[in-house]
């Protein structure tokens, strides 16, 4: 398994991680469940009109944390716009319920790729495994 199939998989399995941005110095954490990979990149999705895209926007620079049992992820990367109609499509097939508030065309739904990241696992009984993608 390469080291992005390990990341995604583990992001996909909890279901839930915690994506924290900067707004006017504060930091902001709020919980995600959208992941998606293409087989070359990582990307999340969120709408253009949330803060949370408003922070990403004015600072790309993002970490993302998910736990599962004793081990965790850190994510520190930075977020870009993937402007990508079939990626679009991808998620919200994978994610049907996102349906209820996009669509791929209605020019609010926004996937952000993760670039230039750098993967930390952790756990209480191993040391801690750091890569890029």
């Amino acid at each position: 398994m390469t080291n992005l199939e390990k990341t995604y998989k583990f992001l996909d399995e909890t279901g839930c991680y915690f994506l924290a941005t900067v707004e006017n110095n504060q930091p902001r954490v709020r919980a995600f469940g959208t992941i998606l990979c293409d087989g070359k990149k990582l990307y999340i999705q969120t709408g253009k009109s949330k803060p949370v895209a408003k922070q990403i926007y004015a600072n790309p620079k993002v970490e993302i944390c998910a736990c599962k049992g004793s081990e965790w992820i850190r994510i520190a990367c930075v977020l870009k716009e993937a402007d990508d109609r079939a990626l679009r499509v991808k998620m919200l097939e994978k994610m049907p319920s996102l349906r209820a508030m996009y669509n791929e065309d209605d020019g609010n739904m926004v996937l952000f790729e993760l670039d230039n990241a750098t993967v930390t696992f952790s756990s209480f009984t191993a040391a801690d495994e750091t890569f890029t993608l």
